[in-house]
């Protein structure tokens, strides 16, 4: 999600200046690669980039590449190969031994349903969206349809996707249920046509309580990889905003009262950092009565434990499923000291949960790191009315 708003960001500003730009989009991967579909990168007349769609070997071609289809007014489909060894520049200098398809379609500010204009309908409202980019694999010497249509968790729909649009519509639904991108191939007349249908979700929403010195550092690594981040504390003397950064939002609240302030959704998580025992132990009974994802607490093991047994002494348990949630200590073992140590190792564990992962070293990883099946691309033929 931040390599979406940097680049509606530089946008923006290349609207200011009166430049014109072009967005470079990964829709497809067969083998590996450094980035994957849905990375995105916006380029500007001047040669300015903004995103990334490699590890810094294509984007120089993809530069070139996107000068020509600002000038040509075309969407283009560009093919890089990383398996090519004669290849130094893309093939030996990426090492990724993929094949890599990247659309690059200029910018119509113009035009209502450009893709920035559906880029900002996404990051309008904090929900789940899924975009559907079309592109020709068979066709790569034509104009490529490209991004088409936008549908939103509360049903707006945006986009132009003329003759396909009830099946893609019917596909986006699906993935907005089943939570992860897929592509498809649609057969319907000369030329198959493929579908990046992407789920994007919004960023996640870091819920610190305690307003500490200690929480400054795990804010600003929040910051940079752009999650959101809300600051909660009882004491209106640490609870400032002047104390964090601008677009961090702080508030005062007793616990009982802190989920009445704030969005929950499936990408909120939730760290307890007051070093105040009765507050975390209140936070914790609130908590672990609704439905949230992820809580982590400072402390040894001993104090998760005695705050369990008080609160079953006072008649409140806890089923195994609400406590799984529960992590404390807090964060993944990595010999951390330091403020800004415990801080990587906190943003560490809780990406390892929201992604799936045990948090392990990728050496020991026998398996290759992205899954081959989430980029299989599936056949559908349709029969359009003429």
């Amino acid at each position: 999600m931040k390599e979406i708003l940097d680049i509606i960001k530089a946008f923006d500003k290349a609207q200011k200046l009166q430049q014109q730009t072009a967005l470079a989009t990964l829709v497809q991967v067969e083998g590996s690669s450094y980035r994957r579909p849905g990375a995105r990168m916006l380029i500007t007349e001047k040669g300015e980039l903004t995103g990334a769609i490699s590890g810094g070997c294509l984007e120089g071609d993809a530069l070139r590449k996107a000068l020509l289809a600002m000038a040509q007014l075309r969407p283009m489909l560009v093919t890089y190969d990383t398996n090519d060894e004669d290849d130094a520049s893309i093939g030996l200098g990426l090492g990724c031994n993929g094949i890599i398809q990247v659309l690059i379609e200029p910018i119509d500010p113009d035009k209502i349903n450009n893709p920035i204009h559906l880029l900002k309908t996404i990051v309008g409202k904090r929900q789940k969206a899924v975009l559907v980019t079309l592109f020709s694999l068979h066709n790569k010497k034509e104009a490529q349809p490209g991004t088409c249509l936008l549908l939103t968790e509360d049903e707006n729909i945006a986009g132009d996707a003329h003759m396909l649009k009830n099946i893609l519509l019917k596909d986006a639904r699906d993935i907005l249920v089943k939570k992860q991108s897929a592509f498809k191939n649609y057969i319907a007349g000369k030329y198959p046509v493929t579908a990046f249908i992407e789920m994007i979700e919004p960023a996640v929403s870091l819920i610190i309580i305690g307003a500490g010195n200690d929480v400054l550092p795990l804010i600003k690594m929040a910051d940079i990889i752009g999650w959101q981040t809300t600051v909660v504390d009882g004491r209106p003397n640490y609870a400032k905003a002047e104390r964090f950064a601008s677009a961090c939002q702080v508030l005062v609240s007793k616990p009982e009262n802190v989920l009445n302030q704030i969005v929950i959704d499936e990408q909120t998580v939730f760290v307890l950092m007051t070093h105040n025992y009765n507050y975390d132990k209140a936070m914790i009974c609130v908590l672990l009565n609704h439905n949230v994802k992820y809580v982590g607490m400072l402390g040894p093991l001993k104090k998760k434990q005695q705050m369990l047994d008080e609160l079953q002494q006072e008649g409140i348990r806890f089923t195994n499923q609400q406590l799984a949630v529960l992590h404390s200590p807090v964060g993944l073992d990595i010999g951390a000291e330091t403020p800004e140590e415990i801080a990587l190792s906190i943003i560490a564990e809780i990406k390892a949960v929201l992604g799936g992962r045990n948090g392990t070293s990728l050496r020991n990883n026998a398996a290759v790191i992205h899954s081959r099946a989430a980029v299989k691309i599936d056949e559908v033929t349709i029969v359009l009315n003429q």
